[in-house]
């Protein structure tokens, strides 16, 4: 069989994988604190037919190995941690991380931690600060964030401490700081739905969440913004210029395996 055909299937699959990534992009470009991913590839092996000549001075040159390629392969679809645009609600328990980090949420079932780009958090019956699924935030000191019954009002500070207002009007810091955690490799980690992210041991050393106070310098985390949002980070134009891409890449690949078809055909028709 010939070698192009191969190449062309496997073209076609690379491609595929590249619509699906592109496809659940532009699905989620009004997700709040969705990442954009990308497909990347790298050809596969190649077969060589001779091997290289080293040259000897004054008597010949060398000669270059031939080499025949094999198709291509997808080497890495990689998550893009760049900032969404910011979208200001008013509302003062939707919170934007300015900078690096992540929001930490932990289930009330007691498993294991997740961080989040989403700040869209509220408060339940108990006054317990959850997001959307229920999952409880975390403070700084790793435990469940959860007010006092004599809190009428409150707010939240660009260094993530939450201010209360007590029965008399008097403004009360609580003590109470949203923990912030720094990841050292955002691109390691695992995508579980929901907006959330699983810490995986390439993400942070051990797979393990170090609460941070936000807008530290020393630490490098970014500030809590009260009352805004972060959008998702897809930019359409570049998802369907990419799209263009795919398809006419994805074309072409359909085309060698035809044109493949027809040299195999032309070869059966030998003998009649």
């Amino acid at each position: 069989m010939l070698r192009s055909m191969y190449s062309g299937v496997s073209g076609m699959r690379g491609f595929q994988t590249k619509l699906d990534v592109i496809g659940n992009n532009i699905a989620n470009v009004n997700t709040v604190g969705f990442k954009a991913g990308r497909v990347m590839f790298k050809d596969i092996l190649s077969q060589s037919m001779s091997g290289v000549t080293a040259p000897q001075a004054g008597t010949n040159g060398g000669v270059n190995a031939k080499q025949v390629g094999l198709g291509v392969a997808v080497s890495a679809i990689d998550t893009i941690h760049t900032p969404g645009s910011a979208m200001t609600t008013n509302v003062p328990l939707d919170l934007r991380i300015d900078g690096d980090g992540f929001f930490i949420v932990t289930p009330t079932d007691g498993g294991p931690q997740y961080l989040t780009r989403a700040g869209n958090f509220s408060l339940d019956a108990e006054r317990q600060l959850v997001n959307a699924d229920g999952m409880l935030v975390t403070s700084v000191d790793g435990a469940p964030i959860q007010l006092d019954d004599t809190v009428k009002s409150f707010s939240i500070g660009q260094d993530g401490q939450i201010v209360t207002i007590d029965e008399t009007g008097n403004a009360v810091p609580s003590g109470i700081f949203l923990g912030i955690a720094k990841v050292v490799n955002p691109g390691g980690l695992e995508k579980v739905g929901g907006n959330l992210y699983r810490v995986t041991p390439n993400a942070n050393p051990g797979g393990t969440i170090e609460p941070m106070q936000a807008n530290d310098p020393a630490a490098g985390t970014g500030a809590i913004i009260a009352g805004q949002l972060e959008m998702s980070n897809v930019d359409l134009t570049n998802e369907f210029t990419e799209m263009i891409v795919a398809q006419r890449g994805f074309q072409a690949n359909s085309r060698i395996i035809t044109t493949s078809d027809d040299i195999l055909q032309e070869v059966v028709n030998l003998k009649r």
